[in-house]
């Protein structure tokens, strides 16, 4: 699920603007680490892969939209 946190961070802020968190705080680090993957990605790009990757989880888990 981290994928989902960069691509959302990449298309909603753009590339990383904070330093990466320290040593202890192992969730924020993960989080930046996902966000920094996406360095360079469009927006637009950004939110399509966002969007491919829900739904690759909505037809691995059997979800529907209603």
């Amino acid at each position: 699920m981290s994928a989902l946190y960069g691509f959302y961070k990449q298309a909603t802020v753009g590339d990383v603007n904070i330093d990466r968190p320290g040593f202890l705080d192992f969730i924020g680090r993960g989080k930046w680490d996902a966000w920094n993957e996406k360095k360079g990605m469009s927006k637009e790009d950004a939110m399509a892969a966002y969007v491919d990757v829900v739904e690759k989880l909505k037809e691995k888990y059997g979800m529907e939209t209603q």
